[in-house]
């Protein structure tokens, strides 16, 4: 099989839908498929696992490059003539791709990653999250097919009108994150550091954004016998900071790799602050290290968590609640080893190799149906 992916981000950016999209690449390459790339110009490695990684203009927007719509894309893809487009979190460059694949008559499957309209919202542009949503539904219109990771995606979607939704969920290293990674020497010296006098460790992993809203943190100021640990960097570093002055805290910047498994293996807790994901990996990878998971009610965690028994789901708005929670598995180690044997078991079907081999069957089942008639993909117009 032929794969071309448009994603509208890559290396050496890394987020969620650069670090699904590797994920991607890793399976195709050990499969025998073959690939491109074509991403935002950010000074991307030229290959990938031998496969050609081709970029194209982009625009910087609070440090990320944000690619635009360009003809080489449609020379590319007809170039390497794929057998289907993976357009991943399409907006942009994403909507360009699509429309090129269409005229080639190469079927197309999107990757729905980011709340574009959710950010909008919450930035209170309410007339241009109206827009927002009319420029998503216009994108995953064209595609043959539109892959969601949550319910809650998959009900946004649908409210809006978007056709041909399936669900398709994202892996988790199984090795990486696991309980025995707390024997390691490298998590118990850090675990020495943040829990110097045998602290609760309650433990951050994410990027610091605005949307993140890390700054929650501040609802647990002057809870006793616990320490925060906040793994990550971003714009909002700085504002995080402001809310928790004071606090018992310590910034572990970006970590990836055995510092990242370290970091998980040395929490006793996870919390999730953001109510805009549309899944939520890093509550997965802490399922997977076998940690307790409070996150918000709302978006894809709403998935992830099952409340009461492998975690806890708050009311974002209630501060109160939060801090209860958080008092409870402080104060029982039985509850929190209980939740975290539950959260492990939840993922142990949810490796990549399992979730990616779901995926080249959606493609495969895009690739079987005809294409659908342009006049047809296209009835809404650009807002």
């Amino acid at each position: 099989m032929r794969v071309a992916i448009v994603t509208e981000s890559f290396l050496p950016t890394v987020n969620g839908v650069t670090n699904s999209v590797c994920k991607v690449l890793d399976h195709l390459h050990a499969n025998g498929h073959d690939a491109i790339v074509i991403c935002p110009a950010a000074n991307a490695p030229s290959h990938y696992l031998g496969y050609p990684v081709f970029e194209v203009p982009a625009a910087r927007y609070r440090s990320f490059p944000v690619g635009l719509p360009n003809p080489s894309v449609q020379r590319l893809l007809a170039a390497f003539e794929p057998d289907v487009l993976h357009a991943a979190s399409p907006f942009f460059l994403g909507a360009g791709a699509i429309a090129a694949a269409n005229r080639l008559g190469v079927p197309s499957v999107a990757i729905f990653q980011t709340d574009m309209a959710g950010y909008a919202k919450r930035n209170h542009l309410g007339p241009a999250a109206r827009l927002t949503w009319k420029f998503v539904r216009w994108v995953h219109e064209g595609a043959s097919l539109t892959l969601v990771p949550s319910s809650a995606s998959m009900d946004d979607l649908q409210k809006m009108g978007v056709p041909r939704l399936k669900r398709w969920a994202r892996g988790v290293d199984l090795e990486a994150f696991h309980p025995n990674n707390r024997q390691s020497a490298l998590a118990a010296a850090l675990r020495s550091r943040l829990s110097p006098n045998g602290e609760i460790v309650v433990g951050y992993v994410g990027r610091l954004a605005p949307e993140k809203q890390v700054e929650r943190l501040a609802a647990l100021r002057g809870m006793p016998g616990i320490r925060l640990a906040v793994v990550g960097d971003g714009p909002s570093a700085a504002s995080i900071e402001r809310a928790t002055e004071g606090m018992p805290i310590d910034f572990l910047g970006r970590l990836s790799g055995r510092e990242l498994s370290a970091a998980y293996a040395s929490f006793d807790i996870f919390l999730h602050t953001g109510t805009e994901e549309t899944f939520g990996q890093t509550l997965q990878e802490a399922h997977a290290a076998g940690l307790p998971v409070i996150a918000p009610r709302a978006g894809g965690p709403i998935d992830l968590v099952a409340d009461g028994e492998n975690g806890y789901l708050y009311d974002p708005a209630d501060a109160g609640e939060l801090r209860d929670l958080v008092g409870d598995l402080t104060a029982s180690e039985t509850l929190r080893s209980r939740f975290g044997e539950a959260g492990r078991r939840a993922v142990l079907g949810r490796t990549w190799t399992n979730v990616c081999d779901e995926l080249v069957k959606h493609y495969e089942s895009v690739i079987d149906v005809p294409t659908l008639d342009e006049t047809a993909r296209r009835r809404v117009r650009l807002p």
